[in-house]
């Protein structure tokens, strides 16, 4: 099965269920870019709930930007508040020591980009899950596709969610079972199970 989808930031599980399950993948970078969805934010389990980690953006004075050339912004440092984050949220999960050193350079090197930056996370991710994958990009953008399964609506975050089976999470005892938060959840509390979880989870193509 080829996929078209979007790379976004430590994707949820719902993207890298959909991405598990697929022999190929299309990145979808021609499109505009939104804000205030998955391309610029994912969701962590912190001590206190839910917690957004929202990647800032420079805005231009066009009315559209396509998603490929969006720059982010440096104004603040937010990749040492979100490392500061993860640090805190996951630190004590069964497999943060195993996977720390494969994430902490993505917040440790500068990224002009947010495309190539999301594409950087996902190459780490599928490393730390030993997904081999083959994946392209595509050239011009087209509504309706044939022939390929279409995951893009994924990147909306305001789509309702398909419920995934529960897992371990560190603050379950006190917040219970954050649903479908970025993989960085998953991979932290799973580990070597992350992969299988993901590929036995049910996740629907646009129809």
């Amino acid at each position: 099965m080829t996929i078209l989808i979007h790379p976004t930031y430590f994707s949820n599980i719902a993207n890298f269920a959909a991405i598990a399950q697929a022999d190929k993948l299309i990145f979808e970078q021609e499109d505009n870019f939104l804000k205030q969805t998955y391309r610029s934010r994912t969701f962590i389990h912190g001590a206190n709930g839910k917690l957004l980690l929202n990647i800032p953006v420079v805005h231009t004075q066009k009315n559209r930007q396509k998603y490929k050339d969006v720059k982010i912004a440096h104004d603040i440092n937010w990749q040492d508040q979100h490392w500061k984050s993860i640090l805190s949220a996951y630190s004590t999960s069964p497999f943060f020591e195993f996977y720390k050193d494969d994430i902490i350079p993505l917040f440790k090197t500068r990224a002009n980009y947010i495309f190539d930056f999301n594409l950087k996370c996902f190459k780490t991710i599928c490393d730390c899950l030993q997904l081999e994958i083959e994946y392209s990009k595509t050239d011009q953008y087209e509504k309706m596709v044939e022939g390929i399964s279409d995951f893009r609506y994924l990147v909306n975050a305001k789509t309702e969610e398909p419920k995934f089976e529960t897992y371990s999470q560190v603050f379950d005892d006190k917040n219970g079972f954050l649903n479908n938060l970025s993989i960085l959840d998953l991979l932290f509390n799973e580990g070597p199970n992350a992969l299988s979880y993901l590929e036995n989870q049910v996740i629907t193509a646009h129809q």
